[in-house]
């Protein structure tokens, strides 16, 4: 018998040590809305585990189970470790290739990095330090990989994702940091395995939806992103998945029937708001 699972997702919460009672607002009507919760990294501004402690509080008001992956604003203080921990304790499962099975639904989690998209993605060719920035986006495509494998007997799969791995929805933000917002080779591990949908932040004044090269829909849930392109709704997602003993059901293409709930057809190229 197929169940109906409803996926929030949101990232770029940017949680600040003055946030206090930001987020239980909207961490409560997320748990209205959804099964589980999403959240595609940023969760802080600084890396600071003082921010944290803010977050862990606001996430109180969460009743449905949890998965992140941290972002590069929550490595920024050198304390991405006591970070993980406090929002860990917190009750949410944190990824770092990592995977989690949340209402049979398995969950792949890295922060992922940038390096550029398609034949304009950076080589490891030349100076030592442009060879270890290349290795970096390597390592985080292998640790998407190995959370992947983990997960062999759930067939209905989210990769979540902290950069994008696709240009198309960091369209709409300076050509020049396209090499920082992510990288093509984070695409090529979605590609072998049946995921039904990725999720990213970190791209603040992107497009809210692209697709991979093998046809999986790919959405940038960044708060800033989606509080202009939904002015008139909360600033979070809902992905409906439908799953049947842990396996989806699947629709002509052999995909599974993935609907998205709450919000209105986006607008394009929102180009105003902060960076990322």
């Amino acid at each position: 018998m197929a169940t109906t699972v409803r996926i929030a997702a949101i990232a770029d919460l940017h949680c600040t040590k003055a946030s206090q009672n930001a987020f239980q607002p909207l961490f409560a009507r997320i748990a209205d809305a959804a099964d589980v919760l999403l959240l595609a990294g940023d969760l802080t501004d600084y890396g600071l585990p003082e921010e944290a402690q803010v977050l862990a509080r606001e996430l109180t008001a969460l009743r449905v189970p949890a998965a992140a992956v941290l972002g590069n604003h929550d490595m920024e203080s050198g304390k991405s470790d006591e970070v993980r921990k406090i929002i860990a304790d917190a009750g949410v499962s944190m990824l770092d290739g990592d995977a989690v099975e949340l209402k049979g639904i398995g969950v792949a989690g890295v922060k992922g990095f940038g390096g550029g998209f398609g034949q304009r993605a950076l080589g490891p060719w030349g100076e030592t330090i442009i060879k270890q920035f290349v290795r970096e986006a390597v390592d985080e495509a292998l640790k998407l990989e190995a959370a992947f494998a983990r997960l062999r007997r759930t067939d209905s799969l989210v990769a979540l994702l902290h950069y994008s791995p696709i240009v198309a929805t960091v369209e709409g933000e300076p050509l020049e940091i396209y090499p920082f917002l992510g990288s093509s080779r984070l695409e090529e591990p979605i590609g072998r395995y049946p995921v039904s949908l990725v999720l990213h932040g970190h791209a603040h004044r992107g497009q809210p939806e692209g697709v991979t090269r093998s046809g999986v829909p790919v959405y940038n849930v960044s708060m800033p992103l989606l509080t202009r392109t939904f002015a008139d709704r909360p600033p979070f997602r809902v992905f409906e998945v439908k799953v049947a003993d842990a396996a989806p059901v699947a629709s002509a293409t052999g995909a599974p029937r993935l609907a998205i709930v709450g919000q209105a057809p986006p607008r394009r190229r929102a180009t105003d708001g902060s960076g990322s």
